[in-house]
């Protein structure tokens, strides 16, 4: 006789498993939605805000009357923005210039393994944890003619010294540069640090043996591997310098006279002091548009490599 074993039947999967699953699946999104919408209300929405503005009407409050481009016409006939862009293309080329500069060559002495690194690389950096408020401060002091490097100078019996270029209209803007690089280039030597700690040895031991010099190795070897580095050095730069605001406000003030203006300065001289809200909004949107040219570009070139 044929004994019929039971088929065994599969026990119906528990109702509380199946919630902990979908919970645990939905708990990064639950995480991150508080910060997603609160960056698409306050960055993504007031950016479509301002550039709103820019085409209406706004003088000392925003009204949403069409004004066309005369915010835009209006800019472009202002001496001062000719003169805050000539400012911030100095800046800009020289405050990149000398932090990738000075950033790469710190790097690479510090990559020698030498003993004092993990004292030197808090002392670089330590300039980066302030804020551009205290930076600036702490500048305008020092190169105050009256109270800082000048006065020192002159009380230790060198008379003939003279450092004026705080109050030098001609020369203003080179302080600003100052104060810039010293609080950025710790932060662009670590990047670089940690570009070069990331490039395989083996590369390097093989061009040695092949009798390459030191010189030649970071020339055609190790710097051409740091072109990633290179790039973000460079873009996190240009946004920094496209919106220093704080930094020149607390320096000099946009002085003497509109010497150190930028269109940061500008825009926020235009939007609530000459109530001249809608040709602010438009400058703000010009810078918007200066830091997009800069950014878009590198994504395009990165999402490029990666697919390739």
């Amino acid at each position: 006789m044929t004994t019929i074993e039971p088929v065994p039947v599969a026990e119906p999967q528990r109702q509380g498993r199946t919630f902990a699953d979908g919970l645990r699946n939905a708990l990064p999104k639950i995480v991150l939605a508080p910060s997603f919408a609160v960056i698409l209300v306050f960055v993504y929405g007031f950016i479509l805000w301002t550039i709103t503005l820019s085409f209406t009407t706004s003088r000392i409050l925003p009204v949403y009357k069409w004004g066309g481009f005369d915010a835009y016409y209006r800019l472009w006939s202002q001496p001062n923005w000719y003169v805050a862009m000539q400012n911030l293309a100095v800046f800009g080329v020289l405050y990149i210039g000398i932090c990738i500069a000075l950033g790469l060559f710190i790097a690479i002495l510090m990559d020698q393994r030498i003993r004092a690194e993990g004292v030197l690389r808090p002392i670089f950096l330590y300039p980066m944890a302030l804020s551009f408020v205290v930076t600036g401060t702490a500048w305008k002091w020092f190169l105050n003619p009256g109270l800082g490097l000048e006065n020192t100078m002159h009380n230790l019996g060198w008379e003939s010294f003279g450092f004026d270029w705080l109050v030098n209209p001609k020369m203003a803007i080179y302080t600003v540069v100052i104060a810039g690089v010293w609080q950025a280039s710790g932060f662009v030597m670590a990047m670089f640090l940690a570009g070069l700690r990331g490039i395989d040895g083996e590369i390097v031991k093989a061009a040695q043996i092949d009798g390459a010099s030191n010189v030649a190795i970071y020339r055609r070897i190790i710097i051409p591997l740091l072109r990633p580095v290179f790039l973000s050095a460079f873009i996190v730069l240009a946004h920094m310098a496209i919106k220093s605001y704080d930094l020149v406000i607390a320096l000099t003030g946009g002085g003497p006279g509109n010497a150190t203006e930028l269109p940061s300065t500008f825009m926020y001289s235009y939007t609530f002091t000459r109530n001249q809200m809608n040709v602010g909004s438009a400058s703000a949107v010009m810078m918007l548009m200066g830091i997009t040219a800069i950014i878009v570009p590198y994504l395009y070139s990165e999402l490029r490599e990666k697919k390739q």
